[in-house]
């Protein structure tokens, strides 16, 4: 729970944190070129008494507090990429309290709420309880990013990590599961020609046809929730040109491992008899693996959960709705180690570029994010700033859920 003070600094903050976000949102993060949001979180940490924080090789931008050698960790993040290819200056506007922007929610807010956290911990010198904290605004979380940087925290700190908590969806939700995926790019190549001259030849674009229609036929196992799309394609030369060349991207999806598996059976089964075929080329290449949860304590994660789930309680007066999804805690949650994703805002259109946010859902998502990290910390006279009250001591929050 916040003290007087941290309540303080919450809504004295309200403003800053919106002029943050405005800023932070604009500057393009296409996945895997994070470069320029990096080195702004980093250089506003450092200018807010943030010592310590850098860059690291998978572009996340990392505020170690109380971190020693060999000590455990507990992991605060928030990815800096959005889903748009732009590397110009997005476009943000801003009308009756409602700002729109592409990639301002997924995941602007929740960045910015986690560097204010962040902020309020450096200037405030507050020191980590039994564990150090990591603050970690990491890259690669969209597309093909492939979870790049929370592969690289979780194997640069492989056997320390006791909890991690991502910042990524609304205030109303609460993300306990992980959905893995695995995705490809399907290439076909054929000798193609004049489409006049050569007709009758094999044309590319109609084989890649073919072979989607068939991964359309497979049908889902029902171990859990299970799906698949083809989410791109492109190929060929003109209108008159038998295409010797097609591609296209496919993902299949499952909150069960053994789905997972099952599909991919399919998938390589599917591509296997296409390349059989006389005349026609046929390749498939791994672009992207999204584990779902593995082993694990389960006392632990259900612990952590309450822990977040009445951190949100405390902010909004409700709990948020539990549901599953693919975020950052899909590595950690495949390591074993227990993980909850939150929300920093309300807003919608997330992944279009008609994207937007309240702005006055800010001050909620940075409470939230200050009341979870303080749980883990004391203040410079050793008093625990806040203790988590355990499940028995608060009631059965399932139901409520």
């Amino acid at each position: 729970m916040l003290d007087r003070h941290a309540l303080n600094y919450v809504n004295g903050m309200e403003q800053e944190a919106l002029e943050l976000l405005k800023e932070l949102a604009q500057i393009p993060a296409p996945s895997g070129k994070e470069e320029r949001r990096a080195v702004f979180c980093r250089d506003w940490l450092a200018a807010h008494g943030a010592e310590g924080v850098f860059i690291d090789e998978a572009l996340n931008v990392v505020y170690p507090v109380g971190v020693e050698e060999t000590n455990p960790v507990v992991v605060f993040a928030a990815h800096t990429d959005v889903v748009f290819p732009d590397e110009e200056p997005l476009l943000l506007a801003e009308e009756d309290g409602v700002i729109r922007c592409p990639g301002v929610g997924d995941d602007t807010a929740c960045v910015t709420a986690l560097l204010t956290a962040a902020r309020y911990v450096a200037e405030q010198k507050i020191r980590p309880q039994g564990a150090g904290i990591l603050f970690v605004c990491n890259s690669g979380e969209e597309g093909l990013g492939n979870l790049k940087g929370t592969r690289q925290i979780c194997k640069d700190y492989e056997g320390r990590i006791q909890a991690f908590i991502s910042f990524d969806c609304k205030l109303d939700e609460f993300i306990h599961r992980a959905v893995g995926s695995q995705r490809y790019r399907l290439r076909v190549r054929t000798k193609g020609g004049h489409s006049y001259y050569a007709f009758g030849e094999k044309n590319a674009i109609a084989e890649l046809a073919e072979i989607i229609g068939r991964l359309y036929e497979i049908e889902v196992p029902h171990g859990g929730k299970t799906t698949f799309n083809v989410g791109m394609i492109s190929g060929g030369t003109s209108v008159n040109t038998i295409a010797q060349e097609a591609e296209a991207l496919y993902e299949f999806r499952s909150d069960c491992r053994e789905d997972l598996e099952i599909m991919e059976k399919a998938f390589c089964k599917v591509m296997e008899e296409a390349a059989q075929r006389e005349g026609v080329q046929v390749e498939y290449e791994v672009v992207g693996i999204r584990p779902c949860a593995g082993g694990g304590d389960p006392e632990r994660q259900k612990m952590l959960e309450h822990r977040a789930l009445w951190a949100v309680y405390r902010t909004l007066g409700y709990f948020p709705k539990p549901r599953k999804a693919s975020t950052d805690c899909n590595i950690p949650m495949s390591l074993g180690i227990p993980s909850v994703c939150v929300g920093s805002f309300m807003g919608g259109g997330a992944h279009t570029r008609q994207e937007y946010l309240r702005a006055d859902t800010l001050k909620s998502g940075l409470g939230i994010a200050l009341d979870l990290v303080l749980g883990y910390c004391r203040d410079d006279d050793g008093e625990e700033v806040w203790s988590l009250l355990r499940p028995e001591d608060e009631g059965d929050s399932k139901a409520e859920a």
